[in-house]
């Protein structure tokens, strides 16, 4: 979106440039990457992401601030799924936006929002690499005039607190084969946490340890990384109950994923928000079909969504758990980002952190994609997609 910065990548870039750079990150953070970096950065100014923050903080304030939804959103966390000495707010929250082409250029579009920790560390690394690499030393790839030291500092506050960050646990569910172990990696890297099973977790009276390295590790706090619908998916389970009274704090508890999420988007009223609705709360499908997307509530990347429901689609979901799903008027993206293959969409998700009664965008983190979403299933095959960094200008 930055036009001469665009041009000048486009006319540079040669495929050994690219596979350097995958290289210059893999080697970085010592661990394979197995998901797709896209062939290059996007080039945002800094005007857009200002306006994107406006209205990502405009939204986190009307959950927030909002008595009946939070009391609506507690309603829907599962059994089990509420920590003991967890967050009274959550420390980290995501917002999703893609582009459409308006009267006055292009305006965001809210894709999702959630409250679970993203990939703090790997993006910024994917943010300094690109710039180093491809030579965009006049850009940025933190937000608000954030340096380096304010992000390691202000992030390590967050996921570390005041401990000692060798009693503090990134928990995931088999870490080594997580496509998010670049993240973990960098993690370990910037702030000194490292990942663990969650069934390497040890309770003994109200204290947790970790089994690492043929020992057990006190922990006094969990990073958590463990999305609910996978740990039901793989049958697992947290080795002890979450509600029990031990002696450990949570970042990104379960219960914060469930409460904003996409259970939030019909509360929500703004200009960039698609019209959403409760399947429970619609007798019947307005307009044409191929307008609407289903989602399910509390799946995790993309899982689930069907385009364009049709009425056997909707018949498959019982009356009980219709409640359980959303309606969404379906945005055509507009591609904005110029590449050798065509123009490509770009979906920007700020990554914010609560810094004491505030939320601070602290980095950006993009996807680019040609499919009818940005994951990869719907991507296969093509080029100049796939995670990217946004370098700020």
């Amino acid at each position: 979106m930055i036009t001469s910065l665009r041009h000048r990548f486009n006319r540079e870039f040669t495929p050994a440039r690219y596979a350097a750079f995958v290289d210059a990150i893999q080697q970085r953070l010592g661990v394979p990457v197995e998901f797709r970096l896209s062939e290059t950065p996007c080039f945002l100014p800094a005007a857009l992401l200002a306006r994107l923050d406006a209205a990502a903080q405009e939204l986190i304030a009307q959950l927030l601030g909002n008595s009946a939804y939070l009391a609506a959103a507690d309603a829907v966390v599962p059994d089990g799924c509420r920590p003991a000495h967890g967050e009274d707010r959550p420390t980290f929250i995501q917002v999703d936006f893609g582009f459409v082409e308006g009267p006055s250029g292009l305006e965001p579009r809210l894709v999702e929002l959630q409250a679970f920790p993203s990939l703090y560390g790997f993006q910024l690394v994917l943010g300094e690499i690109s710039r180093e690499l491809y030579g965009f030393p006049e850009t940025a790839v933190t937000v608000g005039g954030l340096t380096r030291d304010d992000y390691l500092r202000l992030i390590g506050r967050a996921i570390v607190g005041p401990h000692d960050p060798a009693e503090v646990v990134l928990v995931e569910i088999d870490p080594a084969r997580q496509k998010t172990r670049p993240d973990f990696a960098a993690t370990e890297q910037l702030w000194g946490v490292r990942a663990v099973d969650l069934g390497d977790l040890v309770t003994q009276g109200r204290r947790l340890f970790a089994r690492r390295d043929g020992a057990l590790v006190p922990v006094r706090r969990i990073y958590n990384r463990v999305i609910p619908d996978e740990l039901a998916r793989t049958g697992r389970a947290w080795p002890f109950d979450l509600a029990a009274d031990l002696d450990v704090e949570w970042v990104g508890g379960p219960d914060w994923f469930f409460k904003i999420s996409k259970f939030s988007i019909p509360w929500l009223r703004h200009a960039s928000v698609p019209e959403t609705h409760y399947l429970g709360d619609v007798p019947e499908i307005r307009g044409a079909r191929d307008e609407w997307l289903l989602k399910p509530l509390f799946s995790f990347a993309g899982g689930g969504i069907i385009f364009a429901p049709t009425d056997a689609d909707l018949a498959a979901i019982a009356p009980d758990s219709r409640r359980h799903y959303i309606l969404q008027e379906r945005v055509a993206f507009t591609p904005t980002i110029d590449t050798p293959h065509g123009p490509t969409q770009l979906e920007v998700r700020l990554m914010m952190v609560r810094d004491g009664d505030r939320y601070r965008t602290v980095t950006p983190l993009g996807r680019m994609g040609r499919g009818k979403m940005m994951g990869v299933d719907h991507n296969k095959g093509l080029s100049w997609v796939g995670a990217t960094a946004v370098l700020i200008g």
